[in-house]
């Protein structure tokens, strides 16, 4: 697969991307930060007061969705229902390492139960192999589940293990096989979202997906700079914290 020499190439090909713009529009409300942050649980100790409280919190203030671990889902389904708030859900996580007809089924099976967001792991080993088509195949697998069922798909590319030409060549093929969203981490491994990755994730996508970034932002501080780098969705497990300190 061939890779473009440079952003402004990749621009030039598939449109732009106002960061500024999107940046001071999101940061120029309460409510229009609330509207890009994915309000995020995912500890593997998480309890089911706990799911409920992140699910009050998100339709208080209206997040983009309130993300949680499968088991979880029917909960956040029911808490949410009538809010207008989507439910988030992660699959394949957090290795990214399952079979493509598991990933499958579990898109299947989240939607079914009410699921909008499904935010799936890149399998970081088959991208270290060379193997784009197999990749292909198993972003493709659950963005037509996600798309047949009015859901939306994130691909998770682990950004922190992959070096450069690795993370231009995933992206190009997570936009091929037809995902919404380029996502930086999970949050869970060696690093979270960097500015720099993020605006290489920008860079390849120019307007023809969105860019989460997700992992390791905590303040109002975090979440500005990676909206200017580029993102136009914010994964946080902080998103109150951050809206308090937008107005102090």
């Amino acid at each position: 697969m061939a890779i473009k020499a440079s952003v402004e190439e990749i621009e030039e090909d598939y449109g732009t991307f106002d960061a500024a713009d999107f940046a001071a529009s999101a940061l120029s409300s309460a409510a229009s930060l609330a509207a890009v942050i994915d309000h995020t649980l995912l500890k593997p100790e998480a309890t089911r007061p706990q799911v409920i409280q992140l699910c009050k919190e998100a339709a208080e203030h209206h997040f983009a969705c309130a993300m949680v671990n499968p088991v979880w889902v029917s909960v956040a389904v029911k808490e949410l229902c009538g809010t207008g708030v989507p439910v988030g859900v992660v699959l394949g996580f957090p290795l990214g390492a399952s079979l493509t007809s598991t990933k499958r089924q579990e898109a299947q099976a989240l939607v079914k139960l009410g699921a909008h967001d499904l935010d799936m792991v890149l399998s970081v080993g088959l991208l270290k192999s060379g193997n784009l088509s197999a990749i292909e195949r198993d972003i493709r697998a659950v963005a037509e589940v996600a798309h047949d069922n009015g859901a939306i798909l994130k691909v998770i590319l682990e950004t922190c293990l992959l070096t450069v030409e690795e993370k231009l060549r995933a992206s190009e093929v997570a936009i091929n096989a037809g995902t919404d969203f380029l996502k930086t981490s999970t949050g869970f491994s060696t690093s979270g979202a960097t500015v720099a990755d993020v605006a290489i994730l920008r860079g390849v996508a120019g307007a023809r997906c969105g860019v989460k970034a997700s992992g390791g932002i905590r303040t109002l501080e975090d979440t500005k700079a990676m909206l200017e780098a580029g993102a136009n969705r914010i994964g946080a497990s902080a998103g109150v914290k951050i809206l308090q300190e937008l107005f102090g």
